[in-house]
């Protein structure tokens, strides 16, 4: 306050006085009158709509709880399948309605028609109101205008013991019936509000009577009072006051505002132009009327800081009044704050902005695009070749790749990006990487040892203006790994200390991220390899398919996804598709456990739902293991798909445990999504899988894939299908096209999760190279089989194999008919090589064995081991089949094969079953 001021107020003091005004009592009373009457009505009325949401409340809880008691009710199933449920269910209902004293209780069946309603018309016909969430399962409440009017209801289902629903209950109550519980509530509401109104008026009227108490009406002693202390409260604040009227006369100066301007004795009153010693541009602030906020004038040697703002603006008279302070010694700490408020920021951005990703080189970008321009103006980062490997730096300032490069121009003479620099033992570079400790060249120029490295390129960089450095190891866990290099160029002044303890700040931050990013690639490398040395490196030589795959490792790092070709006898392939949840080294180790696990499986020639079954056992078998430690080897989950195709019956048979659905694409284009049933994944146990038999005409392509594929976090696994069934559609396309053609559909350019992709077109084996005969069952058919195949071999061109086949097929033959069961039949299959297939009825396995030199018999299989390439048993649902290959004439000449002495043998004998 100021006299000024004071004596302005006086006379409206007095004005006051003089039309005795209410006095402040008296309005403090009437506006907390009008406040609790407010408040009052306020409360009324959230009372009011907290009863009728209460009562809705209610009326809804109410409603749910007897529809779904009703609804699991004892009887109620029955009641259903009976042939009158209305009858049965009618009184049921009507007296459940009285006894929980809702409105109506309504059973209906799925399609919404009623078998009970408390109008006895209405049975019948179809319910008003929403089933289709509760036919969802859900439990479903609603406001309709149904036949008794406005009603709140609520739908549950009826579920039989399989989950199904079978019907639906629903009840509820009349809206009306719901408000008449508010309408009674209103008297209490009223008569609370009114008491509260009451008391809360009296206890205004008390506080505004202790007011007009203690300020006696604010009379003239009380006001002269307040006035009094008017001028030593004015002249002893540390800030000055100065008021001047609107004719730019000095009116009132406090005693800090006359030591700041340093104004003469007797300045009030005085032009403030006319004022002795007072800085022109002070003079002309104060004078100008206009508004200033902490603007700052430079006034005797000092910086002050100026507040004004004008007087009349409510109604007084013309003129400003101005505040001041000396921020002579606040500019220099605020400049020093600042300063330190910038470098906080910048290690603020350095902290979120460094370490966004595990790549080391991203990493090293990240630090000099940070550090440029706020810090330096220009920052390369060069790295110990070994580290961009992943793996420990060497020790020594040489092979240092430059791996970073960012500044504030394009064109600078510093070494580009990807140069491989030996750092000289004289450049500061080399010493900080030996010692450890960071170097500041406050003079490049001066700076000779750093000049030896390159004098030709030292001396572009001192005449481009690059004139100071700063060189930081990037030191992690007592480890250098490079070195973080921040050039200056724009600003005069070299790098100081300060500069040096935030530039190594900066570089320690960094430092932890790209050790972090090393070591994971350190890490992801080994997962890499060790997941390309389980995967297939070839897909083996067959004569069935057509097959093109892909995998794609998920961008986290290597999983456990997995597929297989693996040739069967009779010219069937197997394939498999597989995955193994999770990522990392544990995933990739359980999918090659896995696929040889499969591979071992296959070479007993099982069913496909054999096949899982056994893979589940082992799985079983691998989750109960514990190391030493007590802590468990076992798998998180695994999923495959197991298939067989056959070329000469086009058939293939499938079975999966827990695995997406394969695609099948037809010969004209068309796509579709095989009913396979799921099966469990593997582990679980105790439930069978079921194998499907599926006929395929050549030139259909079955695609298998793992749930990276379809599945993403953006989008529903329909959607997904959905696009690769469009992928797909297309007829004449190669595997490889397909492939590509999904992959380029369906996945991002960094996938979130594994993907393997396996497309097979199937093939026919040409009749012409099939021979079958049925075997009469008797011991002198086998001659005639003989000559039945060597006349094919001959046509086929294989006479080199006559002889060994015919061995081969007198050993089975006259097995299966001595030891086996009617009827008997032989398949010749000519592929890449010849396979001999014997089927009979029996399931009776054979066995090789070595016989003594007294036996009769007992050579018989060991005879066909040594004439074929592989032989084997393979299971059929009418009993066995013995089969045995033979490579081409070419892969080897049969007849050298053949055991000296031998060749006088028409039939051998052959060892008991």
């Amino acid at each position: 306050m100021v006299n000024f001021l004071g004596r302005f107020r006086d006379a409206s003091v007095r004005s006051l006085t003089d039309r005795r005004p209410r006095s402040v009592a008296g309005q403090v009373f009437v506006l907390q009158v009008a406040l609790v009457l407010l408040l009052v009505l306020g409360a009324m009325l959230a009372l009011l709509l907290q009863s009728r949401h209460d009562s809705d409340r209610e009326a809804q809880n109410r409603s749910v709880a007897v529809a779904e008691s009703f609804a699991h009710s004892p009887g109620l199933d029955e009641a259903l399948a009976s042939p009158d449920p209305s009858a049965e269910l009618q009184p049921l209902t009507e007296k459940a309605r009285m006894k929980t004293g809702v409105d109506f209780i309504v059973v209906m069946d799925t399609n919404g028609i009623r078998y009970t309603h408390p109008q006895p018309d209405l049975i019948g016909e179809r319910f008003v109101g929403t089933i289709e969430p509760s036919l969802a399962g859900e439990v479903y409440i609603e406001h309709v205008d149904g036949p008794l009017g406005e009603e709140v209801q609520a739908v549950v289902p009826v579920t039989d013991a399989d989950g199904q629903v079978t019907a639906l209950v629903s009840a509820g109550l009349k809206v009306r019936n719901v408000t008449s519980v508010v309408v009674r509530q209103l008297p209490v509401i009223l008569v609370t509000s009114a008491v509260g109104l009451g008391l809360a008026t009296a206890g205004s009227a008390l506080v505004a009577r202790r007011l007009r108490r203690q300020t006696h009406g604010l009379g003239p002693a009380e006001m002269t009072r307040v006035y009094e202390h008017h001028d030593a409260v004015l002249h002893s604040v540390r800030e000055g006051v100065v008021i001047v009227a609107g004719d730019g006369r000095l009116l009132l100066a406090n005693d800090e505002a006359q030591r700041l301007l340093q104004l003469p004795a007797g300045a009030e009153g005085r032009n403030v132009n006319d004022l002795p010693g007072l800085d022109p541009a002070m003079a002309q602030l104060l004078c100008s009327g206009r508004v200033a906020t902490d603007e700052v004038v430079l006034a005797a040697e000092r910086l002050l800081a100026v507040n004004q703002r004008p007087t009349d603006r409510d109604g007084g008279p013309a003129g400003t009044v101005a505040t001041i302070r000396d921020t002579t010694e606040l500019r220099a700490l605020t400049g020093r704050a600042e300063g330190a408020r910038n470098r906080l920021n910048l290690l603020y951005d350095a902290g979120v902005g460094i370490g966004t990703t595990l790549d080391v080189v991203r990493t090293a970008e990240e630090l000099a695009e940070v550090a440029v321009p706020r810090f330096a103006d220009y920052v390369t980062v060069d790295l110990a070749d070994p580290v961009l490997r992943g793996e420990e730096p060497t020790g020594n300032g040489a092979d240092m790749r430059r791996t970073a490069v960012n500044g504030i121009h394009a064109d600078h003479p510093l070494y580009p990006r990807g140069r491989m620099i030996d750092f000289l033992p004289s450049t500061p570079q080399a010493r900080g990487f030996g010692s450890g400790r960071p170097e500041v060249v406050t003079d490049l120029s001066q700076a000779f040892g750093w000049q030896a490295q390159d004098p030709q390129r030292a001396a572009r960089i001192v005449a481009y203006g690059i004139h100071s450095l700063i060189t930081v190891p990037l030191k992690a866990r007592g480890v250098v790994l490079g070195m973080a290099n921040f050039w200056r160029s724009e600003k005069p002044e070299p790098f100081d200390d300060e500069d040096l303890a935030l530039a190594e700040e900066l570089v320690t931050r960094a430092a932890v991220c790209i050790d972090n990013a090393r070591r994971y690639t350190r890490e992801h490398a080994m997962a890499v390899t060790l997941q390309r040395s389980l995967l297939p490196r070839a897909l083996p030589e067959q004569s069935a398919l057509d097959v093109a795959h892909r995998y794609l490792p998920a961008q986290s790092g290597v999983g456990g996804d997995w597929f297989d070709v693996i040739p069967l006898p009779g010219s069937r392939v197997a394939l498999v598709v597989g995955d193994v949840v999770g990522h990392g080294l544990h995933a990739a180790a359980t999918m090659g456990r896995l696929r040889t696990a499969v591979h071992n499986f296959s070479t007993l020639d099982l069913p496909p739902d054999e096949i899982l079954g056994r893979l589940d056992d082992l799985v079983g078998r691998i989750d109960l293991d514990e190391g030493d430690d007590g802590t468990s080897s076992g798998m998180t989950g695994a999923t495959c798909l197991y298939a067989v195709y056959d070329p000469v019956s086009l058939r293939c048979l499938m079975a999966r445990a827990g695995h997406p659905l394969p695609a099948v694409v037809h010969p004209g284009g068309r796509v579709e999504f095989p009913d396979l049933p799921a099966g469990p994944p593997l582990g679980l146990g105790g439930i069978p899988f079921e194998t499907t038999e599926l006929e395929l005409a050549e030139g259909s392509q079955i695609v298998f894939y793992t749930d990276g594929l379809v599945e993403d976090r953006t989008r529903d696994i329909d959607v997904g299908l959905e696009l690769l069934r469009e992928a797909l559609a297309r007829p004449d396309r190669s595997p490889e096209e397909s492939c590509k053609a999904v992959l380029d559909a369906l996945l991002p350019a960094h996938p979130k999760d594994d993907v393997a992709l396996l497309v097979a077109r199937t093939r026919a084996l040409e009749r012409e190279r099939i021979a079958e005969w049925d075997v009469p069952f008797h011991p002198g058919a086998v001659a005639g089989i003989r000559a039945a195949a060597s006349a094919r071999l001959r046509a086929w061109g294989l006479d080199d194999l006559t002889f060994t086949t015919e061995l081969i097929l007198s050993e089975l033959i006259t097995n299966a008919i001595r030891y086996g069961a009617a009827p008997v039949r032989v398949r010749l299959l000519h592929d890449r090589g010849l396979t001999c297939e014997v089927a009979d009825n029996s399931s009776t396995a054979p066995h090789l064995r070595y016989a003594a030199t007294t036996d009769e018999g007992g050579r018989g299989l060991f005879l066909v081991a040594q004439l074929s390439e592989r032989w084997g048993t393979r299971y059929t649902p009418q009993g066995k089949v013995i089969w045995a290959e033979q490579p081409p004439p070419g892969a080897g000449d049969a007849q050298e094969a053949v055991p000296e002495g031998l060749l006088e043998f028409d039939v051998l004998d052959i060892e008991p079953l």
